[in-house]
């Protein structure tokens, strides 16, 4: 008997003790929606779970007690909650705010500690993964310059676009990859981006000078690619498979990536695949040249502790690419192929057959890009300051394949070594001010390997920079600002080029080998430059506020504005640069109105940047006006430097009326005016030289989109919008021995599909979405196409000239959770 009371004691206290592990549950909403994939973390539990399709939550065996629950996910503003759970089930439903209707955003790029959107007088933009999954998109540039007024991009074909941000780009718009600059071969007009687009999350964008924190080469901006980090309950293994078909180049993309939370550890991998034949339009038709093949990998770990964090990570990249040059029949204007190097004429070359139009596979002339990178970024807590390391390495090899004759002969052979290095300590705060101090850099090193045609030459690079920023709020007024002192080293040897006897093609040699010609006389120069902005917020209300900021940027010219003398195969132009360049220096003045209502968001950004020592390029013709041709068949360009003044301005209104909630009607306009100010070229040329090179016209984006706020069977939250992108015509170009030529305006409209599928539990099964980019098939060229530029002949049959930008295309993109 007293051993069955025992035991019903012990079963008893059992029960009570099971009694007190309670149930906390309830609904994430957004503007009284529900909304999934929103993270919930029980802090002082480690204890994390994540929102389904109909926005709810659960947590089984919560002790009783008094808890902080936070709330967070992309493109919504986190919410820490404090709670007692004190009972069987305790319900907590929460209301979000969406990032894309208010102005707390927290963004990381062109400051010194994480930041409130509205607290930085310098214009930034943020792109999320879900805008970009969106649209077609065939890179990730692509992605961003849809989604961002005022951001455009210079492109080589569907696979290479380089960013341009107000009006200017090469070395002067700073490419991130999540902190870490992205170093390759820039110089190149052909040189895209070398990251995997399937792998980032977000894009943070800053228009305008950012020399303060990054130094040179962020004298128009910055563009941080930032690749996605897990967050999620603890032990899970998560993931994602994406698919992406596009009719009109046959692209074919697939990218498989898996995280991993294992107590304070995080892990991440990915790897992406992507191929396609040429592209096509109605004009052209298929244009030969311009299939690509592209391979991904990367790799993180991340460890949280008290005293701070540290990731390390890996990326590599692997792009083959046809070189197009647009040499062609001149009466049936069908593309041609070169197929000889000595005796090549572009007249008389060889039609390429229809059947290897539409192939996969590569053709001989391409170029072979790949591109390493490894990375850590830590941060070490001291009391109320902290410690921010970045280090970083990577390599950037390059070769182009220009002979037919001698396919696996490199035309280009370059190989980029760069370490990086950026530290900053965030002080304490002193009397309400947030003050930063930081020092970063770089040391870079570029060799020629066994190659034919040698651009630029061998060089080393020192960069190191120091700065100073601090922030403080006054009321309703916040006020940033800081300085920086730069100086970057370029230096070379003797650069000695010959004449291999048995190919008959260049090669690089030493000065005691007879016939050596000293392409590039040694080279040793400093450049020193001083940069810093001063800005204020002026919060009117939490939706209304007015920004205004002033900075000076800098930028050290590159390596082939100072030393080029030689062909770039894959751009087909000779580049000669100008040992005496000065540095560029800008000031930048901006001004923007930003109203987050309550049916619209509404933003105004008005901008003026006058430059001194602009560099740019220009064709190079005789004392007749006839184009200087040093290798036959390929432009010559020769840099200029002058001062140069830029101003624009970009508008956003944004309707989403709260009686309508189901739709919502974006709205763009981004415009800029680039002036050459060389007096002495004015008064000689005219009109021909007003305007700077490069120059993207007026452009209106305008979208219209309906999103069901009910599932609809098994479609969780369909959407169909269509959209258009208005181009004007671009008369204000530099015209100078027909460097550019008048680009029409044209109209291209898009349309798209997409939902969330769902099982009868409501457990997401796939994304999918359907685009179809220029639904009417319109024959257009952007002024920014460099393949309008690729033409042979003074006229043709048709009356078109150059080749014409990528015509219909229809995407199909499946997204699926693991």
């Amino acid at each position: 008997m007293k051993a069955f009371i025992l035991l019903s004691t012990f079963l008893f206290i059992g029960l009570v003790s099971r009694g007190q592990q309670t149930v906390l549950q309830g609904l994430v909403t957004s503007q009284n929606s529900p909304t999934e994939n929103i993270t919930v973390k029980i802090l002082s539990l480690n204890k994390a779970t994540k929102s389904n399709q109909s926005g709810a939550y659960h947590f089984n065996d919560i002790p009783s007690g008094s808890y902080d629950v936070l709330f967070s996910g992309v493109g919504h503003q986190n919410k820490k909650i404090k709670i007692t759970v004190n009972n069987d089930t305790t319900f907590l439903n929460v209301d979000l705010i969406s990032m894309e209707a208010n102005l707390k955003d927290v963004v990381i790029t062109g400051v010194n500690r994480a930041t409130e959107l509205r607290k930085s007088p310098v214009p930034i933009a943020v792109l999320a993964k879900k805008a970009m999954d969106q649209n077609v998109n065939t890179n990730l540039i692509e992605a961003i310059v849809k989604g961002v007024p005022g951001v455009t991009a210079v492109t080589t074909g569907p696979n290479v676009s380089k960013p341009f941000i107000r009006g200017l780009g090469y070395n002067r718009v700073l490419t991130l990859y999540d902190g870490l600059r992205q170093e390759g071969q820039q110089w190149g007009d052909e040189h895209g981006i070398e990251v995997d687009e399937y792998g980032i999350a977000r894009a943070e964008v800053v228009k305008g000078p950012a020399s303060l924190t990054y130094g040179s080469d962020a004298l128009a901006g910055v563009i941080n690619m930032i690749p996605y980090s897990p967050n999620f309950a603890n032990g899970k293994l998560k993931g994602d498979f994406t698919t992406n078909y596009q009719t009109n180049n046959g692209m074919i993309g697939s990218s498989l990536g898996l995280a991993f939370i294992k107590n304070d550890w995080k892990f991440t991998v990915r790897g992406t695949g992507k191929t396609a034949h040429n592209y096509e339009n109605k004009i052209d038709g298929l244009v030969y040249g311009t299939a690509f093949r592209e391979y991904n990998f990367s790799a993180s770990a991340r460890v949280d502790k008290h005293w701070g964090f540290s990731k390390t990570a890996v990326t590599y990249y692997d792009n083959l690419m046809e070189i197009p040059d647009g040499s062609r029949d001149s009466l049936s204007r069908k593309f041609t192929r070169q197929i000889l190097d000595d005796g090549d004429d572009i007249k008389k070359r060889p039609i390429v057959p229809d059947n290897e139009l539409n192939t996969y596979g590569i053709n001989p002339l391409h170029q072979h890009i790949q591109h390493y990178r490894f990375y850590n970024t830590s941060q070490f807590k001291f009391g109320n300051s902290d410690l921010n390391i970045l280090l970083g390495g990577q390599q950037s090899v390059r070769r182009e394949y220009n002979h037919p004759t001698v396919p696996q002969q490199a035309g280009l052979y370059v190989v980029l070594n760069t370490f990086n290095y950026d530290l900053k300590y965030n002080l304490p705060d002193f009397s309400g001010i947030e003050s930063t101090i930081g020092v970063n850099g770089m040391y870079q090193a570029n060799r020629s390997k066994a190659a034919t045609d040698f651009p630029i030459p061998d060089y080393d690079l020192f960069d190191i920079g120091a700065f100073y920023f601090a922030k403080k709020t006054f009321g309703k007024v916040d006020i940033s600002g800081g300085i920086r002192l730069d100086r970057r080293n370029i230096n070379w040897a003797d650069f000695y080029v010959g004449t291999d006897a048995q190919t008959g093609f260049g090669k690089q040699v030493n000065a005691a080998v007879s016939g050596a010609n000293l392409q590039f006389p040694s080279f040793s120069k400093n450049y020193y430059g001083v940069s810093g902005s001063l800005g204020l917020t002026y919060n009117i209300s939490e939706q209304l506020l007015i920004k205004a900021n002033i900075a000076r940027g800098y930028r050290a010219p590159n390596i082939t504005e100072i030393g080029s003398n030689g062909l770039d195969p894959g751009a087909h132009i000779v580049y000669l640069g100008n040992r005496t360049f000065k540095p560029e220096f800008n000031l930048q003045e901006d001004i923007g109105l930003i109203a987050y209502l309550k049916d619209a968001d509404i933003s105004l950004e008005l901008f003026n940047n006058n430059i001194q020592n602009y560099i740019y390029q220009s064709r190079l013709t005789d004392a007749n006006g006839n184009p200087v041709v040093i290798v036959p068949g390929n432009l010559t360009y020769q840099y200029q430097q002058s001062k140069a003044r830029l101003y624009g301005a970009e508008v956003a209104a944004n309707l989403h009326p709260a009686a309508i909630k189901w739709l919502t009607f974006n709205n763009s306009m981004a415009y800029v005016v680039g002036l050459n100010q060389n007096k002495e070229l004015l008064a000689k040329q005219g009109n021909k030289a007003k305007y700077l090179p490069f120059i993207p016209p007026l452009q209106i984006r305008s979208e219209l989109k309906a999103t069901a706020q009910h599932a609809i069977g098994f479609l969780s939250k369909p959407y169909v919008k269509i959209d258009a992108a208005i181009f004007a015509d671009q008369n204000k170009f530099y015209g100078l021995d027909d460097t550019e030529t008048f680009t029409k305006g044209y109209t291209l409209i898009n349309g798209g599909i997409g939902s969330t599928i769902v099982n009868r539990k409501d457990k997401t099964l796939f994304d999918v979405f359907i685009q179809v980019d220029n639904i009417f098939n319109k024959a257009y060229q952007s002024n920014l196409n460099r393949l309008k530029y690729f033409e042979y002949y003074t006229a043709s049959p048709n009356g078109r000239s150059g080749i014409y930008n990528m015509g219909r295309n229809m995407s199909f993109k499946v997204i699926i959770p693991i």
